[in-house]
């Protein structure tokens, strides 16, 4: 495991301060950490599909996971707001603030490898219904050896959540597992999602029950207290975790300093 890397996922929801992200991010590398950003772009994706005439559809699966559908014009639509404005104003703002960050999307130098589902499965109504056209993936491989180039050449990876399949097509995938994955291909000490609640609450949305501290042996139950995308984060601190990631936290990214904040035991602790 490497202690000295942390890998950041910052939430698309809106309210998440990206500005004090990178804020932090320029303190913790001066500090001597390595950082990886991976970011998601669900609200830019949103109100970009809503001005295009294209609003997004969401569909749930039987297990309760709820996920963006995907169809070809859809995922012009995301690739356009998550690779094409989010991950070149965040590294806009990273190299204002004198880090040499780096854009790219799992796409490039395939960097994240992903199968493409040829079916899903969404529950509509009470029926289940089959859909063929999604342009989603479940990354499989990740390609250190580039993320392991960059660290060592000084620069500050900022991913967004595009894959590539084994055909060559451009996949939508879901940003906190690609983050997980990311994590656990570096073998990450810490894997820190930031999110617009302040970690996970056993009775959402009460913040008086926020969970502090859980282990391994707890996330069956973090599943069932989970509501909406937070399933998504725990899904993902799960698959880091067995992936040999040393810690995930689950943190708010809407303070100031979030990352030193959640590195320091703020939000909810896995590991």
């Amino acid at each position: 495991m490497n202690e000295s890397i942390t890998v950041v996922k910052l939430g698309g929801t809106q309210g998440v301060d990206f500005s004090a992200i990178c804020a932090d991010a320029v303190g913790l590398l001066a500090g001597g950490h390595k950082l990886v950003l991976v970011h998601g772009g669900s609200a830019e994706a949103n109100a970009l599909g809503e001005a295009l005439g294209a609003p997004p559809r969401f569909i749930t699966s039987p297990s309760g996971y709820t996920s963006r559908y995907t169809d070809r014009g859809t995922l012009t639509i995301f690739a356009m707001a998550v690779n094409g404005k989010i991950n070149t104003l965040l590294v806009e703002q990273l190299q204002g603030l004198g880090v040499n960050a780096l854009g790219l999307s799992g796409l490039d130098g395939r960097l994240l490898e992903a199968t493409r589902k040829d079916t899903i499965q969404s529950v509509d109504g009470g029926k289940r219904k089959i859909i063929r056209d999604d342009y989603t993936g479940k990354i499989e491989t990740v390609n250190v050896g580039l993320l392991q180039i960059l660290l060592d050449s000084g620069y500050l990876p900022v991913i967004a959540p595009l894959a590539v399949s084994q055909k060559g097509e451009a996949l939508n995938v879901d940003a906190d597992r690609a983050a997980a994955m990311v994590a656990a291909a570096l073998r990450a000490g810490t894997l820190v999602l930031l999110t617009a609640v302040p970690g996970l609450m056993k009775n959402f949305p009460d913040e008086s029950t926020l969970l502090r501290q859980l282990t391994a042996g707890h996330l069956p139950m973090a599943l069932e207290a989970a509501q909406g995308r937070m399933k998504k984060k725990i899904l993902g601190a799960q698959e880091a975790l067995e992936g040999g990631v040393g810690r995930v936290v689950i943190a708010d990214g809407r303070v100031a300093a979030p990352i030193s904040q959640a590195l320091a035991g703020e939000g909810t602790t896995i590991g």
